[in-house]
């Protein structure tokens, strides 16, 4: 990602906020149509897909791919095609008028059309504990983390199929994994959940909630309240996984139409309720968030930018 100064009053035919499947997607698509194209990401190209050890269901690579390995191809792709990478976090926006103003850490940055593909963040619990050893035991990416946790306990705090996957992820280091999901079931789907109950590293703990994360210097129990009896327990950890959901990265814009929980409205062809504003990927209201989706996302809302601007 580049470093270059954001007061250079340039205009772009259109800027790209998040480098993640979508908007790396939308850049190379931009790019393309030699539209001039900014791509502004606080964090590593290729989003959290490079936090994943690895991508089995995108089209094209029979074997998987890494996903890092995956994020560095996007962005090597963008940038063939003459897109600007920039790092740096975005403040806020300003939608009103003909051209568009992003408001960084870094300065301002000016564009025709704007595409917001800035994904989502992990949700958390807001229990006594969390915030202390977030970081300190406590994450949000086995396979990031996972290898630190070797010959040790952990928890994996969810229901669904990340929490699966990554419980069967940390098996191959930690000595032994507790699932903890609030449900007597998993939401996961039937083929995760199979493999789950082969792995003898992995226990299920059903009908249960986190009370409270406990250590010292860093995390070495968590209190566990099953709602079916009201029982309280309290087990050793040397980790916690939080897999409980994604809240969406939209606080920094207003004026679009988002729903009750801040996913961006969109049109079929990812048009926003503001005219030359588009979103893409995980950011908005949709059935089915995957890399594949997201980057057909990222196309079409690239190609609407370009008819947009009379291309």
């Amino acid at each position: 990602m580049g470093s270059r100064s954001g007061k250079e009053e340039k205009t772009y035919d259109m800027i790209v906020l998040g480098a993640g499947p979508a908007g790396l997607s939308a850049a190379i698509y931009g790019g393309r149509a030699q539209m001039s194209t900014l791509v502004i990401e606080p964090r590593m190209a290729g989003g959290e897909i490079t936090l994943s050890d690895r991508l089995d269901n995108y089209p094209g690579f029979p074997e998987g791919i890494g996903g890092f390995e995956f994020g560095m191809l996007l962005e090597k792709q963008a940038a063939r095609f003459g897109a600007e990478m920039f790092s740096t976090f975005v403040e806020s926006v300003d939608t009103e008028g003909k051209i568009k103003k992003v408001i960084t850490s870094a300065g301002v940055f000016f564009g025709q059309t704007l595409i917001v593909a800035t994904g989502t963040v992990p949700r958390t619990l807001g229990v006594p504990g969390e915030e202390s050893f977030t970081g300190r035991g406590i994450s949000f990416c086995a396979t990031c983390d996972g290898p630190l946790f070797r010959e040790k306990t952990t928890v994996v705090i969810g229901g669904g199929d990340a929490a699966v996957e990554e419980a069967l992820y940390l098996s191959r280091f930690a000595t032994e994994v507790f699932l903890i999901h609030r449900r007597d079931t998993l939401r996961a789907v039937p083929y995760l959940q199979t493999k789950l109950t082969e792995n003898p590293k992995v226990t299920f703990l059903g009908n249960t909630i986190v009370k409270e994360f406990k250590g010292n210097q860093k995390l070495e129990k968590v209190i566990l309240n099953n709602v079916a009896d009201d029982s309280i327990t309290e087990i050793s950890a040397d980790g916690a996984f939080l897999y409980i959901g994604r809240i969406p990265s939209s606080g920094f814009i207003d004026g679009v139409e988002k729903d009750s929980q801040g996913y961006i409205i969109t049109s079929e062809e990812m048009e926003t309720t503001i005219p030359g504003v588009f979103a893409a990927g995980d950011i908005r209201r949709k059935f089915l968030r995957q890399v594949v989706t997201a980057t057909a996302d990222g196309a079409i809302a690239a190609t609407m930018a370009l008819k947009y601007l009379g291309g």
